[in-house]
């Protein structure tokens, strides 16, 4: 069984420099891939497959441009990967899986520094406090003992080094055993999503909207603040009044803030899916969201955004699996929330405001336990 592993790291000043110019070196790469490609097209010729755009780019093109040169100074490992991302994604189009690719930007892009295991006999050592990754040497963990260390007995596969608002991070995929996953005979719970609360069991339990909460809305009036403030240093610009070297401290600033407000949603959406799998159900039944509809609604976009329901769905669905609980996905055309729990009849005329549910059965209850029921007794589902 593969898993990752994600820490920050604290690399040296040369460390960096490495660092950065091979981020930007596989950047300048994917892009070529992506042009050259273009421009064949226009042409009237075929399409260039990664493995033949490597082999044209070591044999043909660097040979008669010495100017670029500069390509073979950093890892060929991460280079080959950012064309075989690029291929990937050409492939995806081909297939109508997603768009055309695009041109990745220079300080907007996720682009990774790869490092592999590259034979049986090699091994990319970790242990408590440092990890040593090729072409860079040892690097210093800032969060000590969070990796599984080779003298522990495992292996790492592969990793990446990546950059994010001037901090340093290195993922690794590390082959762990199989963990027997016990029978569970605990009952069935049933997830309701929302923009009120965050999500509503049908145990009871209510995880509020952490968005709301004082921390938040602090950071969030704070990044305003230094938009502004960015805004201002561009207009001072053109007039001659400010220098890059001050934009650019600035965006450094305003990338921290909206990095450190993700990290916070992140780490909430963490530590509630852990809460919920902890109670050991024999299954989690969850609604599929028409999220892409929603964030349509301009009102209510950025909410939905802040929510973080894809990703909630997606580790949920990992946790899942390693723990041997059943994820079940409703239709998104099931009315869980018009639908009485106790007479099964539906309210068709129930208005978004409308926060309690009242039948004429004389049932009463919260709108969002009532939909939490429902998914938790649904019968037509579809296993994630």
């Amino acid at each position: 069984m593969l898993k990752s592993f994600k820490t920050e790291i604290n690399p040296t000043l040369e460390q960096k420099v490495k660092i950065n110019k091979t981020i930007g070196t596989c950047r300048y790469v994917y892009n070529f891939y992506l042009a050259h490609n273009k421009e064949l097209h226009s042409n009237g010729e075929k399409f260039m497959s990664g493995k033949s755009f490597s082999l044209w780019l070591n044999n043909e093109y660097l040979p008669n441009n010495p100017e670029y040169a500069w390509i073979k100074e950093v890892s060929s490992k991460s280079v080959k990967k950012s064309i075989e991302d690029a291929n990937i994604a050409f492939h995806k189009f081909f297939k109508h899986q997603s768009g055309f690719p695009k041109f990745k930007k220079k300080g907007k892009s996720d682009v990774k520094m790869y490092f592999v295991k590259t034979d049986k006999k090699s091994t990319i050592w970790c242990e408590r406090h440092r990890i040593k990754i090729p072409t860079l040497g040892w690097v210093r963990l800032k969060e000590k003992a969070y990796l599984p260390t080779t003298k522990s007995g495992y292996v790492i596969k592969s990793g990446t080094v990546s950059m994010k608002a001037g901090r340093y991070y290195v993922s690794v995929l590390v082959e762990m055993p199989e963990i027997e996953k016990e029978t569970l005979l605990n009952e069935g719970v049933g997830i309701d999503l929302g923009l009120k609360d965050f999500a509503v069991l049908s145990t009871g339990k209510v995880y509020k909207n952490i968005n709301k909460s004082a921390r938040i809305k602090k950071l969030e009036k704070q990044l305003k603040r230094e938009q502004r403030c960015l805004s201002r240093k561009y207009e001072n610009l053109k007039k001659g009044e400010s220098t890059q070297k001050n934009i650019q401290k600035q965006k450094l600033k305003v990338q921290r803030l909206h990095h450190r407000i993700d990290n916070i949603r992140t780490d909430y959406i963490n530590k509630t899916i852990v809460e919920m799998v902890k109670t050991k159900p024999s299954y989690i039944t969850i609604e599929d969201l028409n999220v892409s509809r929603m964030m349509k609604n301009k009102h209510l976009s950025k909410a939905v955004a802040s929510q973080k329901f894809y990703e909630f769905r997606n580790k949920l669905k990992v946790k899942c699996e390693d723990n041997g609980i059943e994820l079940r996905v409703v239709d998104r055309f099931y009315p869980s929330s018009k639908q009485c729990h106790c007479c099964g009849r539906i309210k068709k005329d129930l208005k978004l405001s409308d926060r309690t549910y009242k039948c004429d059965c004389g049932y009463i209850e919260d709108r969002d336990f009532n939909a939490s029921l429902n998914l938790r007794d649904a019968k037509i589902y579809k296993i994630a």
